[in-house]
Formats: C-alpha cells, sequence, structure tokens
C-alpha cells in the first residue's frame, strides 16, 4: 500500500512524497533509513482503484474461503509452511479472483509480512474479524485451530442464509407469477372486452366499472405513479445512507411485529457468536468488543455495543452496561453474567448465539408459512375479482340481447 508522508531531511529540508510499505510502521521505519524524520504520514487511497472495481463484478462465495480455509489448516497441521502452501492451494482454486489473492498474500508473506497483515488487504474476500482472528492464531501458535474455527464460523452463517434464501423463494415465485398474471387481465384482456362491450352499447355492471376505472386512471397516471414511486425510493436510499437515517432505519427494523423479532435475534446471535470466536482465539475483550462492532451492521446494536465498550474501558464489565441498554435482551444479559462470575465468557456466549439462531429459525419459518396463504388469499381475491367483473359484464350483454 501507498502512503503520502511529510518530513525532514537530514538538512533539515521539509519534503513530501510517497512511499509504497505493507504497513505504517513499516513506511515509517523505511522513511528512517533514508535519513528521513516523519512528520506526518496517511495512507493514499485512491478515487479509483481498478482491483477494487474488478473485485466487485467476481464476488467471492463464502464457501471457497471456507474451503480454503480447512485445507490450509491441514497443510499446516501436516507441518508444510505457510508460503509452500498458499503456491500449493493456489492451484487448485478455481475462482481467479480468489486465486490472485492468495498469490498475492503468498508474495507478501516472502516480503516479510505476517499472514494476518497479508490477509487485511483484501477485505473483499477476508473480513477484519478474519483477519484478526489469524493474528491471535499466529501469536497464539494456534494457526490451524483458529483457521477450523473461522471455517466452522463463516459455514453456520452460510448455512443460515441458505436457509432463509430457500424459505423465501417459493413467496417470491407466487407474488411475481400472480402480479404478472393481473396485469395481463387487466392491460390486455380486460380492454378488448370494454371495448367489445361498448360497441354493443351495453350497461356495464359495478364490478365492471370499478375495474374500467381502475383500469384507466392507471393508463393515464401509472407512468407518474411509478416516477414518484422511484423518486420517493431514491430519496429513502440517500437519508439511509446518512448515520442519522441509518440509525433510524435499522432501530425501526427491530421494532417491526414479525420480522423484528427475526431481525433482532439474528443480529444478536451473530454478535454472540463473534464474540465467543475472539474470546476462545485469544483476543483481548476490548479488542473483541472493536471488532464485534465492525461485524454488526445493524446500527442499533452497533451504537449499544459502543457504549458498552466505552462502559468495560471505565472498569463496569461487560454484563452491567448491557443490562441498561434495551437492545440487549435478558438471556444474553444473564449469561454474560455468568460468564464473567464463572470465567467461561466463550461458552456462556456460544451457548446463547445457539439458543437465539434456534428461535430466529422457528419464528422465520412459522413467518414464511404465514405469508403463503396470505399471499395466496390476497392474490385470489384480486384475480376473482377481476374474473367476476369481465364475466359479469358478459352476463350483462347475454342479458340486453335478449330482451
Amino acid at each position: 500500500m501507498d502512503f503520502a508522508y511529510t518530513a525532514y531531511t537530514e538538512d533539515k529540508k521539509l519534503v513530501q512524497g510517497k512511499v509504497s510499505a505493507i504497513s505504517e510502521e513499516a513506511a515509517t521505519e523505511l522513511l528512517g533509513y533514508g535519513g528521513y524524520r516523519v512528520v506526518t504520514l496517511k495512507k493514499v487511497v485512491p478515487l479509483f482503484n481498478k482491483e477494487k472495481l474488478l473485485a466487485s463484478f467476481s464476488r467471492i462465495k463464502p464457501q471457497e474461503v471456507i474451503m480454503f480455509s480447512r485445507q490450509l489448516a491441514l497443510l499446516l497441521e501436516s507441518g508444510t509452511d505457510i508460503v509452500t502452501s498458499l503456491d500449493l492451494l493456489q492451484d487448485q482454486i478455481t475462482s481467479q479472483t480468489l486465486r490472485k489473492i492468495v498469490g498475492g498474500v503468498a508474495s507478501d508473506i516472502r516480503g516479510g509480512s505476517s499472514l494476518s497483515m497479508a490477509l487485511d488487504k483484501h477485505p473483499q474476500a477476508f473480513s477484519t474479524m478474519y483477519s484478526q482472528a489469524i493474528a491471535a492464531g499466529e501469536q497464539g501458535g494456534n494457526l490451524e485451530v483458529v483457521l477450523r474455527q473461522m471455517a466452522d464460523y463463516m459455514e453456520r452463517g452460510a448455512v443460515t442464509q441458505k436457509r432463509i434464501k430457500g424459505a423465501l423463494t417459493y413467496p417470491i415465485i407466487v407474488v411475481v407469477v400472480a402480479i404478472v398474471v393481473v396485469l395481463v387481465l387487466v392491460t390486455l384482456v380486460f380492454p378488448t372486452f370494454v371495448s367489445f362491450y361498448s360497441q354493443l352499447g351495453a350497461e356495464m355492471p359495478l364490478p365492471a366499472k370499478i375495474l374500467m376505472g381502475l383500469t384507466n386512471w392507471l393508463n393515464h397516471y401509472g407512468l407518474y405513479l411509478l416516477l414518484v414511486f422511484l423518486i420517493a425510493a431514491a430519496a429513502l436510499y440517500v437519508y439511509i445512507r446518512t448515520p442519522a437515517g441509518r440509525y433510524r432505519w435499522d432501530k425501526m427494523m427491530l421494532g417491526l411485529p414479525v420480522v423484528g423479532r427475526i431481525v433482532h435475534l439474528s443480529e444478536l446471535s451473530r454478535c454472540c457468536r463473534t464474540m465467543s470466536l475472539l474470546i476462545r482465539v485469544g483476543l483481548p475483550l476490548p479488542e473483541v468488543l472493536a471488532v464485534t462492532i465492525r461485524s454488526i451492521t445493524n446500527k442499533a446494536i452497533n451504537q449499544g455495543l459502543i457504549e458498552v465498550q466505552q462502559a468495560l474501558i471505565r472498569g463496569e464489565g461487560l454484563s452491567q452496561p448491557m443490562a441498561k441498554n434495551e437492545f440487549f435482551l435478558s438471556l444474553m444479559t444473564q449469561m454474560v453474567r455468568v460468564g464473567e462470575e464463572t470465567g467461561n465468557l466463550e461458552n456462556t456466549l456460544g451457548t446463547v448465539a445457539e439458543s437465539f439462531e434456534a428461535e430466529a429459525d422457528d419464528k422465520t419459518n412459522s413467518a414464511v408459512g404465514l405469508i403463503q396463504p396470505v399471499i395466496t388469499i390476497i392474490l385470489g381475491l384480486v384475480v376473482a375479482f377481476v374474473v367476476l367483473a369481465m364475466f359479469s359484464a358478459l352476463y350483462s350483454v347475454y342479458n340486453q340481447l335478449n330482451i
């Protein structure tokens, strides 16, 4: 990575420039060897990064990182050194993006970097939590154990996401198909019937008048309605991108009737699972909270963790500040208190995570099971009304022609 520096030379001249190094400390040492006394040193972040842009179009699947972690752990356990292990894995990786990343990691390690620092340069593949856990494994001498724990952690999260997507697939397909059918009936079939009835001079029954009026309104104002919807969606998106907007949106999500409880449990289970893993690999508690804060996407819970971290630094412990915050459920705070008292915090947090995951799964299945019949009933009523309008008009024409 590149660093922009301002420094004094040996003859007291102020100079500015850029230097490439694997870390800020390495850049300072490199400049010191050159006779520079560093005043300021900042990491250069380019406005356009070609590698990141290409990586965004070639997303790395979690399963690929999971397999990489398990294979690397196996090679290290067999006594193979880290660079040789990475070279062997690079030849076996099918993803071109991940293959290039692993090659870059191996090159950085040959240049004197540690594995964790090399992985930290590729956040599109390896999260901050992953790099921090690897750093703890390097310091503790149990790198292969940490790699397996990270693989288990990522695999559990991938299975949960896959289960939720699978449960929501059928309702989404039903909704899309039903909307397409209704649009075809209203925009193509029904106007043909209306034109036919108008030529016969028949009197339209009430359901047909309602549907005809709705169709005419959509034909005249549908584009404006779509434009208003898009503007409102864009304004909401921009607002959510602000810190205050994101906090209010995430807090609102936690308060929704059915979905809110599922989101709440899912976020807390991820929080507990992350903390349990990081404590188990040997990170100190303040650093565990710092990494966990960066891994939590819900800003309301994220802010709660920041407050807990500040209280922990003041010496108030973990369970006491959690109990004061409404976003941490009582089971979590009670189990954390037990873990602090018994010195077994990682296992109690793991137990809480399993409990929250099980409850979230049950509520997700119940919600999906409730969504399917509700969607079927609503769409059935809509289709029934459209069919009733068409056939009532047809019956009305038939009666008027027989008079």
